[in-house]
């Protein structure tokens, strides 16, 4: 329910407090005087969007403030979603700065402009004319008929459970289309990776084979230079070793008496064992050196291949290769356990299919099962809105696949003449049968407990000259039914009807006043005197008679019985 508004800076409006209570609120004005204004205002709360055009004065923010009063536990998903805070009186404000730049809090804990929009759609519900073409989408139609079946608990079940529905069937339909693409290079796959097996290719390989393919191309280079080397060595009468045994006998026969051709004959001895063992090792590689040209031959097709691979697949080395050839089998595997997934997928998209359909069905069941009840209802209350012959029904369809609520499709019939067939409501019906109509509904939906979801309460509903097109008679009739919803809940009406206006519990008066400098729109409580001249007024014009304020004592009074 809400409990106060408090509005600063917007349009024609400085500054503005208003209170509500439970029970039916009446606000009323001269045209232009600003009620649209205040509706404007309120929007900003519930989430509407806005820009500095709504700034009365372009040097101050603009700030709009509704307080509500909600239970306990009301909506406790929501804000435990969200992260906020709590109370049983809950703040919604949003600010627009000078520069045009908005912000929204719940609770004074700043949430985006989705999120105020959440939670004001289930705190108000605003009805002005223009929203009568609502009347035309089959989408309000079924809300009406779910509201009225009492499905709200049960359409949220169905509701998540199709959402969750709808995300496997998104992930599977991606998952096919990539396994469709990567079975139609499965064949290209394996060819690649069966190339790559058959190779065996081992890390390190291309290095030792070209150094060991440089080696046999110069085989017989190599084994003369080292052969050579040998001759340098160890040939008898010239060989350097030969040499450094005979330097090493003249130093051995002198160290005994001078000290520096000890460490001389040490260090040749030291030479000549490196250089014999030099020798020795290249004996040892000479007789390794092989003109094996069977060899090369094999060595040069090996690189060959390794060579054709790399160019093929873009590599640099053999690792890389064999990073690819890994991949290749991963690809190909991975379309193995894509097909089990599919699988696995398919199974779990039947089986909540399944499920969906049984809800789906539960909640065609119980909808047929109001049709007859929103008919009957419907009726009386249009006959009493002043169509004596009206004529309403609701036709239900089957749609041929699951929707997001249900597989259901209703269209609301109407005639407002005798012995006239039903037809489409928003073919046949005037602009004045259809506030009538909306009326109805909206009276039919807040008069059935079931029509609510359990433990949470009706949303404020705030009447914007719904009574549009009435007069007389009719207009108290109206007003009874208006009066009627405020018992069960809290109704804000705009109106400029007295019948109408004489219902409610509290009156505001929308005004503007003028100063040398400005308009502005202004508002204020009604007393019990101002009351009665108010809506005398509203039953003469300007120029009130005695009579009217008769009629206005008689309305006022008639009202409180």
């Amino acid at each position: 329910m809400l409990k106060k508004l408090h509005i600063q800076n917007y349009a024609l409006i400085s500054e503005l407090d208003m209170e509500f209570d439970k029970g039916l609120t009446i606000i009323s004005g001269e045209t232009g005087a600003g009620k649209s204004i205040l509706l404007g205002a309120l929007s900003l709360i519930l989430g509407q969007r806005a820009d500095t055009g709504v700034l009365n004065d372009k040097t101050v923010k603009c700030i709009v403030e509704g307080s509500f009063s909600i239970g306990k536990n009301e909506y406790r998903e929501f804000f435990d979603t969200n992260n906020l805070d709590q109370d049983e009186l809950t703040i919604l404000r949003r600010e627009i700065n000078i520069a045009g730049k908005s912000r929204a809090f719940i609770n004074d804990t700043p949430v985006s402009l989705n999120v105020l929009r959440e939670l004001g759609i289930k705190l108000v519900d605003i009805h002005s004319q223009h929203h009568n073409i609502l009347l035309a989408d089959n989408r309000f139609q079924l809300k009406v008929v779910d509201a009225f079946a009492g499905n709200g608990k049960l359409l949220e079940s169905y509701g998540k459970e199709y959402n969750r529905y709808r995300k496997l069937l998104t992930g599977y339909t991606g998952l096919r289309e990539r396994n469709e693409k990567a079975r139609s290079e499965l064949d290209y796959f394996q060819f690649q990776y069966r190339q790559m097996e058959e190779a065996k290719l081992r890390e390190g390989e291309q290095q030792e084979l070209e150094e060991e393919q440089k080696i046999l191309n110069h085989s017989g280079e190599i084994v003369a230079s080292l052969n050579a080397v040998h001759q340098h060595l160890s040939s008898e009468g010239s060989g350097m070793l030969e040499n450094l045994r005979e330097i090493r006998k003249l130093f051995e026969k002198i160290r005994e008496f001078y000290s520096p051709a000890a460490e001389l004959y040490e260090r040749f001895d030291s030479v000549e064992i490196e250089l014999s063992d030099i020798d020795s090792e290249l004996e040892m590689l000479a007789s390794k050196v092989e003109n094996d040209p069977s060899r090369l031959a094999f060595v040069d097709e090996r690189l060959n291949l390794i060579y054709g691979l790399e160019q093929k697949h873009n590599a640099d080395s053999v690792e890389h290769l064999i990073k690819i050839r890994e991949e290749l089998k991963e690809s190909i595997e991975g379309i193995s356990s894509s097909d089990e997934e599919l699988l696995a997928m398919e199974a779990e998209l039947a089986e909540r299919k399944a499920l969906l359909g049984k809800m789906a069905g539960e909640l065609s069941g119980r909808r047929t099962d109001s049709l007859e009840g929103i008919s009957e209802r419907m009726i009386n209350i249009l006959q009493k809105l002043g169509i004596p012959n009206a004529a309403f029904s609701v036709k239900q369809a089957r749609l041929e696949e699951l929707s997001p609520t249900g597989v259901d499709r209703v269209d609301f019939l109407f005639s407002a003449n005798k012995n006239t067939r039903l037809q489409d409501l928003k073919k046949v019906a005037s602009g004045g049968e259809l506030s009538r109509v909306m009326l109805s509904l909206k009276s039919l939906i807040t008069a059935v407990p079931s029509g609510r979801q359990a433990g949470s309460s009706l949303p404020t509903i705030i009447l914007d000259e719904i009574d549009s097109g009435v007069s007389g008679d009719i207009a108290d009739r109206v007003g009874e039914i208006i009066y009627a919803m405020a018992s069960d809940m809290q109704v804000i009406n705009i109106t400029h009807l007295p019948q109408i206006a004489s219902k409610g519990l509290k009156h505001y008066l929308v005004y503007k006043s003028d100063d040398e400098h400005s308009t502005r729109t202004m508002i204020k409580l009604l007393s019990s005197e101002d009351r009665l001249m108010e809506i005398a007024k509203m039953l003469s014009g300007k120029e009130m008679s005695e009579a009217a304020v008769e009629n206005a004592r008689i309305l006022l009074s008639s009202s409180k019985d």
